[in-house]
């Protein structure tokens, strides 16, 4: 089972990115309007000495997608931190990653087919069957890590495999990994807004059967069961994340948000990008710093930008 903890540090990253895009649909002021559809931000004002830099990311992308325009890498290149949502480096770490597989892990020997009538069991049994991961090995996973490994967001993940392979599969690329190593050959520092420990216990703040029903309209979703199957989610995001779309991606998942999430978006989303201002606002005070977070917090008026402006800094699109 060692190649789960090397998928789960990107487990983590691909779920808040597939499933937590939605933010209440936002009238006003300080939100991106469609004329503002950006990737890269600068942020100033504020006393700041030195302007800090917000890129959103999408973090698993195939490799003909991946693209780091010329400005976002002199965004980069002048800044002298790299924040990500979680520390990368602490990603990289086999110690640190298998002392969270515990937690990846249902309480009381609760496994999936607890929390599924028999015949969406099988529906999910099956499912992971076909893509290489028999629920003998998977049954007592939290269901919201097993929603990312049912969907597309990981194609081609091969156990087994060396390098990016390893994590993610041929022809994948991650922005963070990427960033990562851009960052080491810099000799920068590498920070994160919160730790993978607070994200996992997030998941624990959902009750298992309500994890386990996202699972199954996950599932159901990929094999065209839905009312909209004629793309993935990811399918969508991705086109909407190569256009600079912020603003599509934040009402892309709305209905499904709507429908899947019971009320934790507040939870999942938006109280963690008004958890990271306070974390920004100290690291811009004595440097300049290059967040790169998840495209879908940028928009809506709690995502990152609105939430910036309102206290007192100038956002806007560096093109």
């Amino acid at each position: 089972m060692k190649w789960i903890a090397r998928l789960l540090p990107l487990n983590l990253l691909v779920f808040f990115t597939v499933t937590l895009a939605a933010q209440p649909a936002a009238v006003a002021s300080f939100a991106p309007t469609t004329a503002e559809n950006f990737l890269l931000w600068k942020i100033s004002g504020q006393g700041l000495q030195s302007p800090s830099y917000l890129f959103g990311t999408i973090h698993m992308i195939p490799e003909e997608h991946y693209l780091l325009n010329e400005p976002t890498q002199k965004a980069f290149d002048k800044s002298t931190r790299i924040a990500f949502e979680i520390d990368t480096e602490d990603m990289m770490n086999p110690a640190a990653m298998m002392g969270l597989m515990s937690k990846m892990y249902m309480n009381n020997d609760t496994s999936l087919a607890d929390l599924l009538p028999a015949e969406d069991y099988q529906l999910v049994a099956d499912h992971f069957d076909e893509i290489g991961l028999p629920m003998v090995f998977m049954g007592r996973i939290k269901p919201m890590f097993l929603t990312v490994l049912a969907g597309e967001g990981m194609p081609n993940a091969k156990p087994g495999a060396g390098g990016m392979g390893a994590m993610m599969g041929e022809g994948i690329k991650s922005y963070e990994l990427e960033l990562t190593e851009r960052a080491k050959t810099q000799e920068k520092p590498i920070v994160g807004l919160e730790t993978a420990e607070f994200q996992m216990s997030l998941f624990d703040s959902i009750p298992y059967t309500a994890q386990a029903q996202m699972l199954l309209e996950a599932i159901k979703s990929e094999q065209g069961d839905s009312d909209d199957a004629t793309d993935t989610t990811m399918d969508k995001m991705i086109e909407l994340y190569t256009t600079q779309d912020i603003v599509g991606m934040q009402g892309l998942m709305d209905d499904d948000s709507a429908s899947g999430m019971g009320g934790y978006e507040d939870l999942l989303l938006l109280q963690r990008n008004r958890n990271w201002i306070p974390v920004m606002q100290g690291l811009m005070a004595k440097e300049t710093v290059f967040f790169a977070v998840g495209a879908g917090h940028l928009a809506g008026e709690e995502g990152v930008i609105a939430l910036l402006r309102k206290a007192g800094y100038t956002v806007e699109p560096e093109e």
